[in-house]
């Protein structure tokens, strides 16, 4: 993506090159120009999908109770149990791309520059050696992509509470997708950003704990069942899908609660969790704002006063739009990439979030969670344990502004200068977004309206508004309630 900024480049010499195939880095399409097609609209297709899998679920649940049902009633339902086998795998993923539309994988043949959650790699062939260092460009970022967590729905674990499920499948994909955003948070604050996926074993004894944090029990701090007990109150629930804002605060709400159980030494989130959604919860429109005092208090909250700073976890839900993305916002979008802080965004395609991590031009690199796997469960010290389906080879890409309007960003910030490196270049970006902010930077919410009433009183064509503006966001229909 030329013209964005230098900082976190890759460079290509300085990383060895992996067996990974060449046709992992361009389309593996096998329909004739479907590299440049659109994704399909949702149809009545999806519907008839979304009910089949609720059709074997209870038939699996009231066969178990049935057992003294007549025979014949057990042989004319014979065929659910290899139909459903066909839909919880691969199979049933390549029929649903098929008929609902699918996202194309590989990335594009260009020479633009990709970004990867703040580190850039250079694949131009401008000189003579361009193709050797594109090359290794290319292979450096399958490495840095296929080194990201994945985490996807998963069959087979505990009931959650009394809904009697042990599945989130069509469901629980936002909850899979703000699970691999904190999760990457975790990689970059014990092991660092530059850390890779181990090529043998024994593993890093970090990456396991992580990774143990994310599993399907209560036991384990960030699992589906704790997130969604945290979550009740922003209308967490089994079986139903939630939105962006909600996530976040749910996310926040957690960490809470597991902060009050543990001392301050051993934390399982260590970093404090900030939602910017400015004043009233997001209830007024505009742009959130960022309040330093804010962070700071946060800071101080989560280390019970004894810090002055600490690490942070910045979650930005955002509206921006009504059915779509509006276009004016995309370049911002695409230039959170390229700050150090980065940790990609929660969206996708409307009702089936995704964890987008990367952009090249106008498409943007994302794991998927909707892969249906079994649970897994190994200690947290286990340094030899299976952790390949927590990991993805197939990269695959969707256009910005095919994006749900609803989504989240997230960053992370380790200490205080990098707090401040990462409130400078997002002033610089909102200054330079043509008065369409994704959020700003202020030092309380009070300077931030006065400051911008101000400039509403002697420029009015920036249009950069607070959420407390309630007046002037009569006018904004850009942005709706979260």
């Amino acid at each position: 993506m030329k013209g964005f900024r230098d900082r976190g480049i890759i460079s290509p010499s300085k990383t060895s090159t992996t067996d990974t195939p060449k046709s992992s880095f361009i389309s593996d399409s096998s329909e004739p120009g479907s590299t440049d097609t659109k994704f399909s609209k949702p149809s009545l297709w999806s519907s008839f999908f979304a009910s089949a899998f609720s059709v074997f679920d209870i038939y699996h649940k009231s066969s178990s109770t049935s057992q003294n049902k007549a025979p014949h009633i057990r042989h004319s339902n014979g065929w659910t149990s290899p139909v459903k086998t066909i839909m919880a795998g691969g199979t049933m993923r390549r029929i649903q791309e098929r008929v609902l539309g699918t996202s194309k994988t590989g990335i594009s043949n260009t020479t633009s520059d990709i970004w990867l959650l703040g580190a850039c790699y250079k694949i131009s062939q401008d000189d003579s050696s361009g193709n050797a260092d594109a090359t290794n460009a290319l292979a450096a970022f399958h490495r840095d992509f296929s080194s990201r967590i994945l985490i996807t729905y998963r069959k087979g674990f505990d009931m959650i509470e009394d809904s009697k499920l042990t599945s989130d499948v069509n469901w629980g994909c936002m909850l899979r997708s703000s699970q691999m955003l904190v999760a990457q948070a975790l990689l970059y604050h014990q092991l660092g950003r530059s850390w890779r996926k181990p090529l043998d074993k024994p593993l890093d004894r970090e990456y396991v704990e992580i990774l143990h944090l994310f599993g399907d029990s209560e036991a384990s701090a960030f699992s589906i069942h704790n997130l969604l007990q945290a979550g009740k109150a922003y209308g967490l629930a089994a079986g139903s899908w939630v939105g962006p804002y909600a996530m976040c605060r749910s996310w926040e709400s957690l960490a809470r609660s597991k902060r009050e159980e543990t001392n301050l030494e051993y934390q399982t989130l260590p970093m404090a969790v900030y939602v910017v959604s400015g004043c009233e919860d997001g209830e007024r429109g505009g742009a959130p704002v960022l309040s330093i005092e804010d962070a700071a208090k946060h800071c101080s909250e989560f280390s019970k006063g004894q810090e002055d700073w600490t690490p942070i976890l910045l979650l930005v839900p955002l509206v921006l739009g009504l059915d779509k993305i509006n276009p004016r916002y995309i370049p911002s979008l695409q230039a959170t990439f390229t700050f150090p802080q980065s940790l990609g965004i929660l969206g996708g395609k409307p009702g089936a979030s995704t964890y987008i991590v990367g952009v090249q031009d106008e498409n943007a690199f994302y794991l998927d969670p909707h892969e249906v796997q079994l649970v897994v469960n190994f200690s947290r010290d286990d340094v030899e344990a299976n952790t390949s389906s927590y990991h993805c080879d197939v990269v695959r890409h969707i256009p910005l502004d095919l994006i749900d309007s609803s989504l989240a960003i997230g960053f992370y910030c380790r200490d205080k200068d990098d707090f401040d490196d990462f409130c400078s270049l997002a002033s610089k970006l909102a200054d330079e977004s043509n008065g369409a902010p994704l959020f700003t930077v202020a030092n309380s919410y009070i300077s931030s309206r006065r400051d911008n009433s101000e400039v509403r009183d002697d420029d009015d064509s920036l249009g950069v508004m607070t959420m407390n503006d309630a007046e002037g966001c009569s006018n904004e229909d850009d942005w709706q309630l979260l």
